[in-house]
């Protein structure tokens, strides 16, 4: 069968994982991040996404991200992969490809999931065991969205806004959510979901994608025939 093409869609949030071929680390030290972090600023603005939560692990990274307009995930993620395989290629004398083929996107439905996914994602360092706190890996949103330091890459979404009245309010209220971490089927559904690129959401929320771009947007159960598929971006 036919791989679908990926799916994006304009003013939602997307669980963005991208991964280095074979598994080999994409960042070899400190001045490999700060690059990638200033592209993905650059791009951002350039191709008009709002990130809202990242982490840059040794072999991958994640990405938490509204584009606001329908190319701006693929426009993002092409030219952010682009730039930073020239720059990494041309610093560490190497030739050929540094991902895994395709990144991998779930579109998700954000009530119901942005603020677990930011979760999930500020702790994957601590599950790969990298460090024991959050606070403790530099290379995330974590800092930004406790209320530890700036970081101009990041632009809150609106749900995180809701949690408090006042910054700290906010800050702290993203500080208890990370420190009461996830239950194991939470974090298995965002594990799935991202991994294979279906969305995450609620019933309705599914059935009404659906409808929206012709496509399927989760995996079938057994026995129901095949959706049709929508022209949807391959890059």
């Amino acid at each position: 069968m036919a791989r679908l093409p990926r799916l994006t869609l304009a003013n939602m949030p997307h669980h963005i994982i991208q991964r280095g071929n074979n598994s080999g680390e994409i960042f070899v030290d400190a001045q490999d991040r700060l690059v990638m972090l200033d592209l993905m600023r650059e791009m951002a603005r350039r191709f008009e996404v709002d990130v809202h939560a990242y982490v840059l692990m040794p072999n991958h990274f994640h990405l938490l991200l509204t584009p606001r307009t329908e190319q701006g995930v693929p426009q993002f993620m092409q030219a952010v992969g682009r730039s930073y395989v020239r720059y990494f290629n041309n610093r560490h004398g190497r030739t050929g490809t540094l991902w895994e083929g395709r990144y991998r996107c779930t579109v998700l439905q954000a009530e119901q999931w942005l603020m677990a996914t930011m979760v999930s994602m500020d702790l994957n360092p601590v599950r790969d065991g990298l460090v024991q706190r959050a606070v403790d890996w530099p290379w995330s949103s974590y800092a930004h969205n406790a209320g530890l330091q700036s970081d101009a890459l990041i632009s809150p979404h609106a749900l995180f806004w809701a949690l408090g009245n006042t910054p700290f309010a906010r800050d702290a209220a993203y500080v208890r959510a990370v420190e009461a971490g996830l239950d194991a089927d939470t974090q298995a559904q965002i594990s799935h979901a991202a991994l294979r690129g279906w969305a995450l959401g609620e019933p309705d929320f599914i059935e009404n994608l659906q409808q929206k771009t012709e496509r399927r947007v989760k995996r079938q159960k057994a026995g129901r025939p095949a959706a049709r598929t929508a022209s949807v971006h391959e890059d």
